[in-house]
């Protein structure tokens, strides 16, 4: 399977267009590509953003077009912000619209996200399309839910109590938290991508380029990676177009940890820019440990974000 991107700019925040769509679908065409579908993620990952109804259902009209399928992956539905609108699945909008090729239209979940069970290993694909449930139903043959696991999930899923209660405070907190680091970039005047949702956000670090070339973003990748010691994506690895976006991720630690990375952050925007930056003191207690792995540049690349060095305060 080859991917063509769909190639999006911050100039209109990184809207998905249906001139965006021609364009990486014309190129497809020219290289003798058959396309097969469209692949979204919905929310955005890495933007951390929702896509709105109108969006939904330019995609939709687009892909009926083309007669080609639409792969949406949902796996981040339920980490909207509590401040955000309520999430609009691409369910709900072909509801809306007459003349829809439903067949063609596919929405792959999981709760690794918004429930925190990545361990389990359970994924969902929701399809009006026989075929592909049949297969998907054959496949699943190769990586069966164990039923202890399947009557805990049966469990837990049917207090609908629990799981509101649950993904309402997860939704809140996940909001604290990313306000909680916006405030901190701000203090060192780091713009950033508005997000709305899921466990990351789109951070924006082009004045800390030497030039503006991916190379130059994959050099102060490697600086953060090395010196920093932070865990962060350059846009690059997401085919961004413009070099100088990085993913961060902000869900998978404590405000201990938070409050290191962010000192991390103003101490290289100290360094990069030549400007004193203003440090808070770490706590006493604060323990730092490192990977003992040693960094093999021909493993780790911006690609392969499972072997980066990570970082961990306890």
């Amino acid at each position: 399977m080859q991917l063509i991107p769909v190639h999006c700019y911050s100039s209109n925040n990184f809207k998905i267009t249906r001139e965006a769509l021609e364009e990486a679908y014309k190129k497809a065409k020219e290289e003798d590509i058959n396309v097969k579908g469209l692949i979204i993620t919905n929310p955005s990952n890495p933007l951390g953003t929702t896509l709105d109804k109108d969006t939904l259902k330019s995609l939709v009209s687009f892909i009926n077009e083309k007669n080609i399928h639409l792969v949406c992956d949902e796996i981040y539905a339920a980490t909207v912000f509590s401040s955000s609108p309520s999430y609009v699945s691409v369910a709900e909008v072909i509801q809306e619209m007459e003349h829809c090729k439903r067949d063609l239209i596919h929405i792959v979940y999981s709760l690794s996200k918004d429930m925190g069970f990545p361990g389990f290993r359970v994924g969902i694909i929701y399809s009006f399309n026989d075929e592909v449930v049949r297969c998907a139903r054959k496949m699943s043959s190769f990586g069966l839910v164990s039923s202890q696991t399947q009557h805990m999930l049966a469990s837990m899923l049917s207090d609908e109590k629990f799981v509101t209660k649950f993904l309402s405070e997860n939704s809140r907190r996940l909001e604290k938290r990313h306000d909680m680091f916006m405030k901190g970039l701000e203090e060192v005047n780091i713009a950033r991508f508005p997000s709305n949702a899921g466990l990351f956000f789109w951070m924006n670090l082009k004045s800390l380029l030497k030039e503006p070339t991916f190379e130059a973003e994959l050099k102060l990748w490697r600086v953060i990676i090395h010196e920093v010691k932070l865990n962060v994506s350059p846009g690059s690895s997401f085919n961004c177009s413009e070099p100088g976006w990085f993913r961060v991720c902000f869900a998978n630690m404590d405000d201990e940890t938070v409050d290191v990375a962010l000192n991390r952050i103003r101490e290289l925007v100290g360094k990069e820019t030549k400007k004193p930056v203003g440090m808070k003191r770490w706590q006493p207690n604060l323990r730092l440990s490192f990977s003992s792995r040693r960094f093999d540049e021909s493993v780790m690349s911006p690609h392969s974000p499972i072997t980066s060095p990570l970082v961990q305060a306890t």
